[in-house]
């Protein structure tokens, strides 16, 4: 096999006087991974993640949300602490998920139906699920 060079093989090898020498850093570029399909991983990742659905609230849940709001109402000059388990919507895909809040309430906005503490953090009241 080698017989088919035996011509060129012991040649020196000549630097070319027209183009400067590559980097190490251009070559090794040459065969760097290319991404054919950008954002394909990233749409995968977000197709796997999982979002949950919004629980609906029984006549005895409700009844029971109603009385603890009507609570806080009249107790909203002490700023009354609580925890307060609720649904927030994806913004990317339909559900969500469920987060917990603790802290003070300032008031309650009818009008935009949110929750207000006092470090300004607004829960729509329609998502909350228990107060605690």
């Amino acid at each position: 096999m080698t017989d088919n060079y035996s011509d060129i093989i012991n040649l020196p090898y000549r630097k070319s006087e027209k183009h400067p020498a590559m980097t190490l850093h251009d070559r090794a570029a040459q065969f760097a991974p290319f991404a054919a399909l950008t954002g394909y991983g990233e749409a995968i990742d977000e197709t796997a993640r999982l979002t949950d659905k919004k629980l609906s609230l029984s006549e005895d849940q409700t009844r029971e949300l109603n009385e603890k709001m009507k609570w806080l109402e009249e107790n909203l000059g002490s700023r009354p602490m609580v925890t307060v388990y609720f649904f927030v919507p994806d913004s990317k895909k339909p559900g969500g998920s469920y987060m917990t809040v603790h802290g003070n309430v300032r008031r309650i906005d009818y009008i935009e139906r949110k929750l207000i503490f006092t470090d300004d953090y607004k829960i729509n009241i329609d998502d909350i699920y228990t107060i605690f």
